[in-house]
């Protein structure tokens, strides 16, 4: 094995010897940076001098953690056809590992500058955490890019999402497990964050089977925003089908129960050195009545016969869980996104998405409007359940456009002119951009705007 692991650094090392423009075919490089972080790199004989530096989504704890320079094969093959060379690295660590992935990601950058010369165009993009390292790279690194493209982005920052996923797994603890003590928070390890899962995954199940414990999950459900169609196996449900929609969301929460909840965010206060989230002083009534789906929560407790105010009566007077100031510290430097943006940025987003719900770019359109960014935003939908369920046209297709707008200094955001790209880049799909303004983020909390939703 090592003999076999010399001869690769040997070819590697003769391979990057050679200058770009010298090379003949399409040469692909895989390595170690000094972190230990992997690293990919696929840069064709005609590289049109723009490269892509890809930043991946979250890797659980002991997860297989390869380097990856696109979202799907389907997306490289286009791009290496038409000249981009693709980079990106696996971030040294699993997990919450925006302290890794930052440094990794720059670095693997620097390697193909020093391997290749300096790229005409430099562009950062990447899909769902990897939305939240991108974002973080052009706001905290701008001059390395020139734009950047967060595809299913984590970018309400790292407080309030910890704080969104604490929000239904305490109404659930509430009113489906009260006095069962189940911890929501301050995990003494991966041992105590499953087991706690377990317990409270168990409950949620009972309750599913009773109309009282469905209406009680669909309101733990719109206190996160998880759409009734978040799955492409899903039947679409009607505008009015409560039935069907709490059961997708029921599925949902359970899969937030199984990994997220728990297991992620343990691993993420191990890192911050205690709990990051709270939810003291937040009033739940407030919060559902500002949710998409407050209709559905309202006629699932009368079906049920059940008092909706009662529930958020005893939700109220619930004890409350409190953050570790030094915890929300550490999450607000290393994780909180400012909105202060310097080149373009394009998002894009399903409106269907349960992990990271469609809201999450308003947190972002907040921050960006209060530092004086958003004419650099813009953000674009496509109709579609599911979490980065995006065809490979409607990926190629947000490219384009963040292209044309470095190209033009406009943007050409309308759900056609997505659409008429994305036909062009992949003529086998129909695409789905549309028109969509996402509801408010329930609890938004950003650099820009120091005073909110404090602890």
């Amino acid at each position: 094995m090592r003999i076999r692991l010399a001869l690769l650094t040997a070819c590697l090392s003769l391979a990057t010897a050679l200058p770009a423009q010298a090379a003949a075919t399409d040469t692909h490089l895989e390595g170690r940076l000094p972190s230990g972080a992997a690293y990919v790199m696929d840069v064709p004989a005609s590289w049109n001098g723009t490269v892509l530096l890809y930043s991946h989504g979250y890797t659980p704890a002991g997860a297989p953690n390869p380097a990856q320079n696109t979202p799907g094969p389907a997306a490289r093959d286009k791009l290496l056809a038409e000249g981009y060379a693709l980079i990106g690295s696996s971030y040294a660590t699993t997990g919450w590992a925006v302290t890794e992935a930052v440094p990794d990601q720059l670095a693997t950058l620097d390697l193909f500058t020093q391997r290749f010369g300096a790229a005409r165009r430099t562009l950062a993009w990447g899909t769902s955490y990897g939305g939240f390292v991108t974002t973080v790279l052009a706001e905290r690194h701008a001059a390395r890019f020139d734009g950047s493209l967060s595809m299913c982005g984590l970018v309400q920052g790292g407080v309030a999402n910890w704080n969104s996923t604490l929000d239904p797994v305490f109404a659930l603890r509430t009113l489906l497990a009260p006095g069962s003590g189940v911890p929501l928070a301050d995990f003494t390890g991966q041992a105590e964050a499953v087991a706690a899962a377990k317990s409270l995954t168990s409950k949620v199940d009972a309750a599913q089977r009773t109309p009282e414990g469905r209406a009680r999950i669909a309101l733990a459900a719109a206190l996160h925003n998880i759409p009734g169609h978040n799955d492409p196996a899903q039947p679409k449900p009607g505008p009015t089908d409560w039935e069907t929609r709490q059961s997708h969301q029921y599925t949902a929460v359970r899969g937030l129960l199984q990994l997220p909840a728990f297991s992620w965010r343990q691993e993420a206060e191990s890192r911050a050195g205690g709990n990051p989230s709270w939810n003291t002083g937040v009033d739940y009534g407030v919060m559902l009545a500002r949710s998409p789906l407050y209709k559905e929560v309202t006629e699932l407790y009368k079906e049920a016969g059940l008092s909706l105010r009662t529930d958020l009566t005893t939700l109220g007077r619930a004890p409350r869980i409190s953050a570790d100031p030094s915890a929300v510290r550490w999450m607000r430097d290393t994780s909180v996104l400012s909105g202060r943006l310097t080149d373009p940025q394009l998002n894009i987003h399903t409106t269907g998405d349960a992990l990271i719900p469609v809201q999450a770019q308003s947190a972002y359109r907040r921050a960006a409007t209060a530092t004086g960014s958003a004419g650099l935003l813009r953000q674009a939908y496509v109709d579609g359940p599911g979490h980065c369920t995006f065809t490979t046209g409607e990926t190629l297709a947000a490219l384009r456009t963040l292209e044309h707008r470095l190209d033009t200094g406009r943007w050409d955001t309308s759900p056609g002119a997505l659409n008429s790209r994305a036909r062009a880049a992949d003529p086998a799909a129909e695409p789905r951009y549309v028109p969509y303004r996402p509801a408010a983020y329930p609890r938004p909390y950003d650099l820009a705007h120091p005073g909110d939703t404090r602890p």
